[in-house]
Formats: structure tokens, C-alpha cells, sequence
């Protein structure tokens, strides 16, 4: 008879922990931790910044009241010097929050899902990434800016949201979708 009661028990015990197993694998989690959509963040302002010693140039891209509004406006400081090897870095920010968000870090952070590309339409400039993302792919925040002899074109930069990695450094080739494209006006002398 204790047998009985034995079997019936673990039957009853072994019934109760598939049920809750069952339960717990079947939820409904709706918290996107890691594998979130993406959400576009607002960026109202780029700032693309060339250093070379005391040579510095500034270009930037802003549009506070963000797409749909009043055009965005660029500036540029100045000329680039002909010959030169420039350090240039890149900011991102939402300047509708007070203090301004700064969006590069989480382009940062987010690197294995984000990459900038830069393209020139003088043959002369040469622009290398090099930061990486956590699998060594380029990102594209800190580059080599390269300018060779005098003249005159467009930069455009853009930032593609998941983009095939690797890729050929192309926009073209790199597919996701575009959170970033403005063209600067610039002038090598």
C-alpha cells in the first residue's frame, strides 16, 4: 500500500514540475533587452572635426527641429591644407534634450550594428576608419583624413543601422537602412 502511494506521489510530483517547466518556457516575455527593434534616435546635429597640430576644421550638420521641418544648415570652418594627414573624429546629438544627448555613444556601443562611410568627390582625399566593432568590422567614429592636391568638391557622410558586415566600404554594397546622409561643401588649398 506505501507503494502505491510512493508511485502516486512521484507521478503527482513529476506532473507538477513539467507543468511548471511548461509555464516558465511559455511566458510571454516582452522586455527586448538585447534584441530590440531598432528605434531611431533623433539627431539634430553632426559634427565632424579635422585636427592636424593648430589646423583645425569643423564641419557641421544641424537641424533642430529634425526631419519634415525647416532644412538642416552645414558649416564649415575653413579650407583644408593640401598634403595633409588629418585626425578627424565624428559627434552625434540630439540637441532637443537639454543637456543635448549625445548619440555616438550608443553608435559605440551599438558598433557591430552601426558604420559610418565617407565619400568624396575630390580623387585626392583618402578617409580611413579605424575603430572596430567587437568582431574587428570598422565603425568609423575616429578616422584618417588624407588630402592630397588643391580642390574642390562634396563629403558625404552617412550612417547605415545594421549594415552587412564586412562589406566593401561602400554605402552601396553595406544594404541596412540610413539613420545619417548629409554632404558638406569642402575646398582643399
Amino acid at each position: 500500500m506505501k507503494n502505491i502511494k510512493s508511485v502516486k506521489t512521484i507521478k503527482l510530483l513529476a506532473l507538477l514540475l513539467i507543468t511548471s517547466i511548461a509555464f516558465v518556457s511559455c511566458s510571454n516575455d516582452d522586455d527586448d533587452h538585447d534584441d530590440h527593434d531598432h528605434e531611431e534616435e533623433l539627431i539634430t546635429t553632426v559634427t565632424y572635426e579635422l585636427t592636424n597640430g593648430t589646423d583645425i576644421v569643423t564641419l557641421v550638420y544641424q537641424d533642430l527641429d529634425g526631419e519634415g521641418g525647416a532644412d538642416g544648415n552645414t558649416t564649415v570652418s575653413g579650407p583644408l591644407t593640401a598634403n595633409t594627414v588629418y585626425s578627424a573624429t565624428i559627434e552625434l546629438l540630439n540637441e532637443t534634450e537639454n543637456p543635448a544627448e549625445d548619440i555616438t555613444e550608443e553608435v559605440e556601443a551599438e558598433g557591430d550594428e552601426h558604420e559610418f562611410f565617407y565619400t568624396s568627390s575630390i580623387s585626392d582625399v583618402t578617409i580611413t576608419k579605424l575603430d572596430e566593432d567587437s568582431d574587428g568590422n570598422p565603425v568609423g567614429i575616429v578616422t584618417t583624413f588624407v588630402t592630397g592636391d588643391a580642390g574642390s568638391g562634396s563629403l558625404t557622410i552617412e550612417l547605415i543601422h545594421e549594415p552587412t558586415k564586412p562589406n566593401d566600404g561602400t554605402s552601396a554594397s553595406a544594404g541596412g537602412s540610413t539613420d545619417v546622409d548629409v554632404t558638406f561643401p569642402i575646398e582643399v588649398q
